[in-house]
């Protein structure tokens, strides 16, 4: 399942896979755990795998909340799941032409790089194809966790499917532990994009 054992990091979408998807919400009182999040990343954490969040938020950049209503949902989202040890976030609509809205590969090259490990030793979890897109371009294993949101021919493109975030945690967690993680070679392209350089 995992190439090399038990993944060191497990990234996650925010709206729809780590929370319930309230679109554009920057209210902190309407963030709500999706089914069985809390106890999988307890069960991570205590098992020392890294967790991340790798997400777009183009509410920002529609104007339908401010950075500050993003920044206050995501605290909230710590209060309710507990710390995570790196977040990826863009900003930006489709329409802004960025590098990093998924399904590019800079947000999970970004966390990858924060956490001092390869994409390759990262799974990426999401409710969405292009969830699934951003971990296969950044070299990370995808794993899609679908809602009645996700669309059919998503699922039947995606190359592993669970359940839910407790079966995400079984698969990872029921991997054999690996001695040491890859760590992200300078010059490489993953470490170039992450720095920025548009030519790699």
């Amino acid at each position: 399942m995992f190439g090399g054992g038990r993944p060191c990091a497990v990234l996650f979408d925010r709206d729809g896979t780590l929370i319930k998807n309230v679109p554009y919400n920057g209210d902190p009182d309407k963030v709500e755990p999706m089914p069985g999040a809390v106890e999988a990343l307890r069960r991570l954490r205590a098992a020392n795998v890294s967790v991340g969040v790798v997400t777009d938020q183009s509410g920002v950049a529609k104007g339908l909340l401010s950075a500050d209503d993003m920044d206050r949902v995501n605290v909230r989202v710590e209060e309710l799941l507990g710390p995570f040890d790196a977040w990826a976030i863009c900003v930006h609509d489709d329409a802004d032409g960025c590098t990093c809205r998924k399904p590019a590969s800079s947000l999970v090259i970004r966390v990858a790089c924060a956490l001092e490990i390869s994409p390759r030793d990262c799974v990426v979890v999401g409710d969405i194809g292009k969830d699934i897109q951003a971990a296969r371009s950044s070299g990370a294993h995808g794993i899609l966790v679908p809602t009645p949101q996700t669309r059919p021919e998503e699922i039947e493109l995606a190359r592993e499917v669970a359940r839910d975030l407790t079966e995400v945690a079984d698969r990872v967690l029921s991997a054999t532990p690996r001695s040491a993680p890859r760590a992200l070679a300078p010059g490489s392209s993953a470490w170039a994009q992450m720095l920025g350089w548009s030519h790699w």
